[in-house]
C-alpha cells in the first residue's frame, strides 16, 4: 500500500490492520523514517508473523545445545571447551532475478550469521533447487547460482563441502538457493547478539552503507511477479575481500575480551541489528547517522536505516577497551564508524546532525504482532495418493541407467569441481565420496575428532505428504552422518513454501514442521535455529515451489579413523542390507522419470525403525566392521548399489530374495525409497559381529552379496538376472548435467 505524509510518499507492505496496530502501539502516527522501519521489522521475512507459533512445537533443547534458536545461529557443544555454530539461510527472491548478487550475498549473509556468535566460519553447505535443466531459464539461474556461491566462497577461503541440488517445474521462476555454514568457536568465546548494558559504545564495522538492497526483505516477503525484475536494487551487492578482512578483525577484537554484543547487518539492515539487540538486552540504543560510513552521497535517514549494504556488523563494545578493539579495526585497515551508544530508555533513538529522526521502542519493532492464518488440506493430496500403481516396465534392465541419467540422481560434480572445497585444510571426505562432509577439528591437544555435515531434503515426498516428507528429509540427513561413522547431535532447517495468506500453503508448513518436531522427538535430535521463506511464488502463474524444507544437521566422529566413505573396498567384502523395504514406491524418482507419475504413497518415516538401523551401523563402524556405507534413498536400492559400485571401480553379486521385505514386484523392490536403510559392507572375518549389532538393537538385515572383482554389475531375482557395466553405469550417472550445461543435451 501507498502511504503519504507531508515530506514525501512512501510504499510498503504493510496490511492497513497491521498500520493502525503500529499507529496504536506508537501513540501517534509514524513519520517516514520510523514507517519504513516498521515496515521492514514487521516484513515476514524479518518478523516470522505467520510461523512463529508453529516453530515452538520444534524441540529445542538436548544434552550439546549451548544456544538455541532466538540468536543468530545455533550452537552445539563438542567438548574439550569447543563448540559448532552453524545456521541455514534462504536467498530466493534475490537469486531468482539476480542468480550471481543474489546467491554470493546469501553466503556472505549466512557467513556473517556464524562470525557475530564469536565463531571461525570453517565450510559452507549449499542447497539448490531449479527447472528442469532442459529449460534454458532454469540452466542460466544454475549456472549464475553456482558462480555466485563459487566466486564468493572460494574468494573468502571457506570451503563449500556439501549440499544438494534437485530439479522440478515448480522451481522454473522460484529458484530455491538455501546457503549454510559450519563454524567452530571456544565456548567462552560465544558472542551474544544483545546489548545489556546501558553506556557500552555502538561501532559499525566493515563494508560502507550504500542504497543496494533497501526493501530487501520487504521484497522478500511477497510473491515474484512480472514487475520483480525493476526490484533488482533490492538485492545487494557483496565484497567478498572486505569479507574476509571483517572475518579476521572480528575474531581478533573478540579475543581482547571487550565485545560484548555483536550482530551482523542482513535483512532490515541498521534498523534490525540496532532494535534486536536492544529488546533482547532490554535496553535502548541511541545512534547518530552522520557518523556512519557511506557510499553514496545525500542518502536520507530512511535509506540509510533500512539499506542491506552488505559486509558490515555492528560491535557494542565496552568503553574501557574501545581504544584496544579500534586498534583491530585499524590494523586491518577496515573502515569503522563509532555511531552511538546502549541506552536504558527500551527505545531506538535515531539522529541526524543531533536532531531526532525517529524513535520508537525496540520491542515494537523486534516483537511484530502475529498474523492468523486459516489452514486447509489440499485436495490434490488424497487425489495423488491414491493413483494405482503403474505397470512393469518391458525392459527392466533399462531403468537403472535411465534412472542414474536423472539429474536429481546424476552426478553433481559440474557443481563442486567450481569449489573450492579443501581450502582451510580440514576437508577429511571431499564432495562426492560419501554420504555427508567429514572436517577435521583442529586441537591443541592434537585430537583427531572431526564434524560430518549433511543438508537434505525431497521436495516431491513433502509436495505429496508433508508430514512425512519433513521427518523424512530429517531421518535421511542423519542417516547420511551415521554412514560416514558421525553421531547426530542437532540440526537446523530452512523451510520454503508458498504464500502463507492461502489456507493450502499453510496446512502443508504445518504439517512439515510437525513432522520435523515428530522425528527429531523420536531421535532425540534438537533444532538449535532456522529460517522460514514464505511467498516462493509466481504471482503471474499462481503456481507454488513444491515444499521444501531443507534440514542441515551436523555430527561428531569421536576418532577419524573411523570415517566410512561409499565405495566398494575390496573383492570378497559381503554385502548386507540394513533396514526393511516396503511397497513405498510414492513420490519416487523410478515413477516420475520412468513412468511419468507424480504421485503414490510416499515412505512413511519411523524414528524407532530409524533408530535401530542408525545404532547398528555407528556401532558397527566405530568397532571397524564396517568398510563401506551408504544410505538409501532418492532411487532406492538399485540406485545406491550402482553408486557404490561406480565409487569404487568394482562390481558385485546380489540376491535380491534375501532382502528384508514386504511382499511386492521386483521393480518396487529395486526402486522404493523406503526409509531406515543402509547397504554396507564387511570383511568376512566381522560378519558374525555385525550380525550381532543388528540383532541387539532390532535392525532387520540381510546378506545379499559380495563385491567382486569384475566390473559387473549383477543382481538376481527368482529366475531373473539383471547385468550391467559398471563403466557403462558410471557414464550414465556421469555426464548429464555437463551435457545439459554444455548445450549437449536438452
Amino acid at each position: 500500500m501507498i502511504v503519504e505524509r507531508p515530506d514525501m510518499q512512501v510504499k510498503v507492505n504493510l496490511t492497513r490492520e497491521e498500520l493502525e496496530k503500529a499507529k496504536e502501539m506508537l501513540g501517534r502516527e509514524p513519520n517516514i523514517v520510523e514507517l519504513g522501519m516498521i515496515d521492514i521489522m514487521w516484513s515476514e521475512h524479518c518478523s516470522y508473523k505467520s510461523s512463529r507459533e508453529v516453530l515452538k512445537i520444534l524441540p529445542r533443547e538436548g544434552e550439546h545445545v549451548i544456544i538455541g534458536p532466538g540468536q543468530d545461529a545455533g550452537v552445539v557443544d563438542i567438548g574439550n571447551g569447543l563448540a559448532v555454530v552453524f545456521k541455514i539461510e534462504s536467498h530466493n527472491h534475490p537469486s531468482a532475478v539476480d542468480p550471481y548478487n543474489g546467491a554470493a550475498t546469501g553466503v556472505g549473509g549466512i557467513i556473517r550469521d556464524i562470525l557475530c556468535m564469536g565463531a571461525r566460519p570453517i565450510a559452507l553447505v549449499d542447497s539448490l533447487r531449479f527447472g528442469f535443466p532442459s529449460s534454458p531459464h532454469a540452466r542460466w539461474l544454475f549456472r549464475y547460482v553456482v558462480k555466485g556461491i563459487a566466486d564468493y566462497g572460494n574468494c573468502t577461503g571457506i570451503p563449500t563441502v556439501a549440499g544438494q541440488v534437485e530439479f522440478d517445474p515448480s522451481f522454473e521462476r522460484n529458484c530455491l538457493v538455501n546457503v549454510g555454514c559450519v563454524g567452530i568457536a571456544r565456548k567462552d568465546r560465544i558472542m551474544p547478539s544483545v546489548a545489556s548494558n546501558p553506556g557500552d559504545v555502538l561501532v559499525l564495522v566493515g563494508g560502507s552503507t550504500g542504497r543496494d538492497g533497501i526493501h530487501g526483505v520487504t521484497f522478500a516477503s511477497k510473491t515474484l511477479s512480472e514487475k520483480s525484475e525493476e526490484e533488482r536494487s533490492s538485492v545487494q551487492i557483496g565484497d567478498p575481500f572486505m569479507k574476509k578482512l571483517v572475518i579476521e578483525a572480528t575474531l581478533e577484537a573478540v579475543e581482547t575480551g571487550y565485545v560484548r554484543g555483536l550482530k551482523d547487518l542482513g535483512g532490515g539492515g541498521l534498523t534490525c541489528a540496532t532494535s534486536e539487540m536492544a529488546a533482547k538486552g532490554g535496553t535502548g540504543v541511541e545512534i547518530e547517522l552522520s557518523k556512519v560510513h557511506l557510499r553514496e552521497e545525500g542518502m536520507t535517514p530512511y535509506e540509510i536505516m533500512l539499506s542491506e549494504s552488505q559486509e558490515r556488523m555492528l560491535f557494542v563494545v565496552d568503553p574501557k577497551g574501545l581504544d584496544k578493539v579500534l586498534s583491530v579495526f585499524e590494523k586491518y585497515e577496515i573502515p569503522y564508524s563509532i555511531i552511538g551508544r546502549v541506552t536504558d530508555t527500551r527505545e531506538v533513538v535515531v539522529k541526524l546532525n543531533g536532531k531526532v529522526v525517529a524513535r520508537v521502542p525496540a520491542k515494537l519493532l523486534a516483537e511484530a504482532p502475529l498474523a492468523k492464518r486459516t489452514s486447509k488440506k489440499p485436495a490434490y493430496v488424497e487425489k495423488l495418493r491414491d493413483i494405482p500403481p503403474p505397470p512393469m516396465p518391458e525392459n527392466l534392465e533399462e531403468t537403472l541407467p535411465q534412472l542414474l541419467s536423472s539429474p536429481n540422481i546424476a552426478s553433481k560434480e559440474w557443481v563442486y569441481q567450481q569449489y573450492d572445497h579443501e581450502v582451510g585444510i580440514r576437508t577429511v571426505v571431499k564432495p562426492g565420496q560419501a554420504d555427508a562432509a567429514v572436517l577435521r577439528i583442529i586441537e591443541e591437544d592434537g585430537g583427531n575428532r572431526g564434524i560430518a555435515i549433511k543438508a537434505d531434503c525431497n521436495s516431491r515426498h513433502m509436495y505429496l505428504d508433508p508430514f512425512n516428507g519433513a521427518a523424512g528429509a530429517l531421518a535421511e540427513c542423519c542417516r547420511n552422518i551415521v554412514a560416514v561413522g558421525g553421531k547426530p547431535l542437532a540440526f537446523v532447517d530452512c523451510a520454503n513454501f508458498g504464500n502463507p495468506e492461502k489456507p493450502e500453503i499453510f496446512w502443508q508448513f504445518e504439517m512439515a514442521i510437525k513432522g520435523l518436531a515428530y522425528m527429531a522427538r523420536g531421535l532425540g535430535i534438537p533444532c538449535v535455529g532456522g529460517n522460514v521463506s514464505f511467498y516462493n511464488e509466481d504471482e503471474t502463474t499462481g503456481r507454488a515451489v513444491k515444499p521444501s524444507t531443507e534440514v542441515l544437521a551436523i555430527g561428531l566422529v569421536e576418532d577419524l579413523k573411523h570415517v566410512t566413505t561409499m565405495a566398494f573396498k575390496s573383492a570378497g567384502d559381503v554385502i548386507v542390507v540394513v533396514g526393511k523395504t516396503f511397497r513405498e514406491v510414492g513420490g519416487s524418482e523410478y515413477y516420475y522419470i520412468v513412468h511419468g507419475i507424480e504421485g503414490g504413497k510416499v515412505p512413511a518415516a519411523d524414528p524407532n525403525r530409524e533408530k535401530s538401523s542408525m545404532n547398528a551401523v555407528l556401532e558397527g563402524i566405530r568397532r571397524g566392521y564396517v568398510t563401506a556405507a551408504h544410505d538409501i534413498s532418492r532411487g532406492g536400492f538399485a540406485v545406491a548399489l550402482a553408486e557404490m559400485a561406480i565409487q569404487g571401480g568394482r562390481g558385485a553379486e546380489v540376491f535380491l530374495d534375501n532382502m528384508p521385505r514386504e511382499p511386492m514386484r521386483i521393480d518396487e523392490l529395486l526402486y522404493s525409497e523406503s526409509n531406515a536403510r543402509f547397504i554396507i559392507t564387511v570383511e568376512e572375518k566381522n560378519l558374525d559381529n555385525f550380525i550381532s549389532l543388528c540383532r541387539n538393537t532390532g535392525a532387520p538385515f540381510g546378506i545379499i552379496g559380495r563385491v567382486s572383482r569384475s566390473n559387473r554389475l549383477i543382481l538376481r531375482y527368482e529366475s531373473l538376472v539383471l547385468e550391467y557395466d559398471v563403466h557403462h553405469l558410471e557414464k550414465a550417472w556421469k555426464m548429464p548435467i555437463w551435457e545439459y550445461m554444455e548445450g549437449l543435451r536438452s
